[in-house]
């Protein structure tokens, strides 16, 4: 339904029943008499709840509660007739598997009512009841359907605000259906029906407009500079390529941005092939390029679903092929002689991460998530990823000191062989993800603005890419064995499986450098080709393939 996947009582677990309770409470005292007072006075089974002090996560359950039975966690939900807790039961609804994989979120919220079993009417019933609330409320709490909507998408983190979620479902069959069932329907929105009109916005010209109670007509929203929307461009035709999987799109100033717009913005044939069109776009028409969405996800990965089919129809010379695709582009944004400036949010996993990597400059939202993934599914980075972290470990190194690489490069080795992920741009600095010098922006509806601000800086300070470098030293069988042994003491520690051991042992191979001595001075390409060649071995491993099918059922890492 657009809403945040913790949902009503797993959001109030989060929040804290107290603090619920209080909110409730000043609520229910500060309005005036009528039915909506009584939606703030709490069920008996809650009261009971307070009582007992189970207040959600800070005191260990609340409307779920975790537990651990047989060595084996599971998360048990309140029974509120007993007032006590039993397992969860899944509960299999036509409508709910219908509706889920539509991506569209109206078209989603749609199928999801017009459906006719329980959890259609249940849906229904709620949506009814928040949408003639929210047309009530207006000009009481607030003028004008845009602020709702804002305040309903930024502070409540829903998809779509509740005026745009009825344009979304259609806002006359579904007033029709409201006035069937005997509900009373806001006059100013019978006022705007009756003048002909069929939503409360509007899009024309790229350009979104609201209905305006006061006027009686539709009034522009006001653009501000600092928020660039690219449906809104798109619609001003100012894309310059596109293919189902990316677009290019001109910013404006001379900055391209581009696109992603797969199902999770995952990274496919499409999305590699518009990378090295927007590339040679970019170096004859523009200045510098952007590479950001407005996605749920920046980037979850490369495609996983698609490399398992090729590595089951045993098709090893396609995933190759896509692999060394994928280097060669990164490389060619890496050393692009203008400035590519990457502006992750959110997910940001993965080839998703490797692409931030590669650019000359990084402009995050606060909340990114970001981190290279792979060995939680058998694999290890194949773009660059693990090239490009073990570089940036010593590129600070002054020049001529000789120091002790180890220390650092160990460092790089247990982030990309624990998967660990970044909860913040500013953790995602710390681990090493992002250069100190990169930049981050809190308010994400900034972000691309930003990101192009950063591009234009570059420009206008000269930028020069980064000289291809040839000498880059190992730490070769010395380093392998000190990261071997560590592998050892873990996996006899119980802490990692033997076939985490195994995946670990190819991405310290890489790290090292492989059977050279230590100091031998190697290329970029080098390091790529160990990459490469690690990613294919461990692309035939039956137990890999397993991870992978695993991962893509159930969203979790198997340890086989």
């Amino acid at each position: 339904m657009g809403r945040p996947k913790s949902a009503t009582f797993r959001t109030a677990d989060l929040v804290g029943l107290d603090v619920m309770a209080n909110v409730a409470k000043n609520l229910y005292e500060s309005r005036s008499e009528g039915e909506e007072r009584e939606y703030f006075v709490f069920s008996p089974f809650i009261q009971q709840m307070l009582k007992n002090q189970w207040l959600g996560q800070k005191t260990g359950q609340g409307f779920y509660k975790k537990v651990k039975q047989e060595g084996k966690e599971e998360i048990l939900v309140m029974d509120y007739q007993k007032i006590d807790y039993r397992p969860q039961e899944r509960l299999n609804l036509p409508s709910v598997e219908m509706a889920k994989n539509i991506d569209d979120v109206g078209e989603r919220i749609k199928s999801l009512i017009m459906n006719p079993d329980r959890g259609g009417q249940f849906a229904w019933k709620i949506l009814k009841r928040t949408l003639l609330y929210s047309a009530e409320k207006i000009p009481e709490i607030a003028e004008d359907v845009v602020s709702i909507d804002r305040a309903m998408r930024w502070g409540y983190n829903w998809e779509l605000g509740p005026f745009e979620l009825w344009d979304g479902i259609g806002l006359k069959p579904s007033v029709k259906r409201m006035e069937k069932e005997g509900e009373a329907i806001p006059p100013w929105v019978e006022q705007l029906l009756s003048k002909g009109y069929s939503s409360f916005y509007e899009k024309k010209d790229g350009r979104v407009f609201w209905f305006d109670l006061g006027a009686g007509q539709y009034q522009g929203i006001e653009e501000k500079p600092e928020i660039i929307l690219l449906p809104s461009l798109k619609e001003r035709k100012k894309t310059v390529l596109s293919n189902p999987g990316a677009s290019l799109i001109d910013l404006g100033d001379g900055i391209a941005c581009l696109e992603f717009h797969s199902k999770m913005n995952v990274i496919g044939t499409d999305t590699i092939q518009m990378m090295r069109d927007s590339l040679q776009e970019v170096e004859e028409k523009f200045d510098g390029m952007v590479i950001g969405n407005h996605g749920e996800n920046f980037s979850a990965g490369a495609n996983l679903m698609l490399i398992l089919f090729e590595i089951q129809d045993e098709n090893w010379d396609e995933v190759e092929a896509s692999v060394k695709a994928f280097q060669d582009t990164l490389m060619a944004i890496k050393y692009f002689e203008k400035p590519v400036v990457a502006a992750p949010f959110g997910l940001t996993l993965g080839g998703g991460c490797e692409i931030c990597l590669a650019s000359a400059g990084v402009r995050a939202a606060a909340e990114t998530y970001m981190g290279l993934v792979e060995l939680g599914v058998g694999l290890i980075p194949g773009g660059g990823g693990t090239k490009e972290m073990s570089l940036r470990s010593t590129e600070w190194f002054p020049p001529g000191v000789d120091a002790d690489p180890f220390p650092f490069i160990r460092q790089v080795f247990e982030t990309v062989a624990m998967a660990k992920v970044a909860t913040s741009a500013k953790e995602a600095q710390r681990l090493g993800f992002m250069r100190a010098t990169d930049r981050i922006t809190v308010n994400r509806d900034h972000l691309i603005h930003d990101a192009k601000r950063s591009a234009l800086h570059l420009v206008e300070e000269g930028y020069r890419p980064p000289q291809l470098k040839k000498n880059i030293k190992v730490l070769g069988e010395k380093g392998y064995a000190l990261l071997q042994m560590g592998l050892f003491y873990m996996k006899e520690g119980g802490y990692i499986s033997q076939y985490d051991e195994h995946v670990a042992k190819k991405l310290a191979y890489i790290i090292s450098g492989g059977n050279l001595p230590d100091g031998t001075e190697v290329t970029e390409q080098y390091l790529l080709d160990l990459e490469r060649e690690a990613f294919m071995s461990l692309c035939g491993e039956p137990k890999t393939q397993e991870r992978m099918q695993y991962t893509l059922k159930t969203g979790r890492p198997l340890r086989n």
